[in-house]
C-alpha cells in the first residue's frame, strides 16, 4: 500500500505565530483585514435599510456601495497602506 502526503507537516509549537506566517498574515494584517470586514458588514446592512422613496434611495445606497468600495480597497491594500505608517522613522533612516 502507498503512503500518500498531502501536506508537508508543519510545526505550531510556537503558536499563533506560526499559524498567521503560514497563512500569509501578520498581526496588523490580520488587523486590517478585521477592520475591512466590519465595514463590509456596515456597508451591506446600509443597503438592507434603503426607503422606498427614490431620491432618499438613490442617495443612501450611493453612500453604501461607496462605503463597501472603501471596504473592498481595504482588504486588499490595507496592509501595504499601514505598512508605512506603522514604520519608525529611525528604522527607515539610512545607516552612515
Amino acid at each position: 500500500m502507498r503512503d500518500f502526503i498531502l501536506a508537508k507537516p508543519i510545526d505550531m509549537s510556537v503558536g499563533f505565530k506560526d499559524f498567521f506566517d503560514t497563512i500569509g498574515l501578520t498581526g496588523g494584517g490580520l488587523v486590517t483585514k478585521g477592520i475591512a470586514a466590519v465595514i463590509a458588514v456596515i456597508a451591506i446592512r446600509m443597503l438592507l435599510q434603503l426607503s422606498a422613496d427614490p431620491k432618499t434611495a438613490l442617495r443612501k445606497g450611493s453612500m453604501a456601495l461607496g462605503t463597501l468600495f472603501v471596504a473592498v480597497i481595504l482588504a486588499l491594500y490595507g496592509s501595504t497602506l499601514f505598512s508605512t505608517v506603522t514604520n519608525s522613522p529611525a528604522a527607515t533612516a539610512p545607516k552612515e
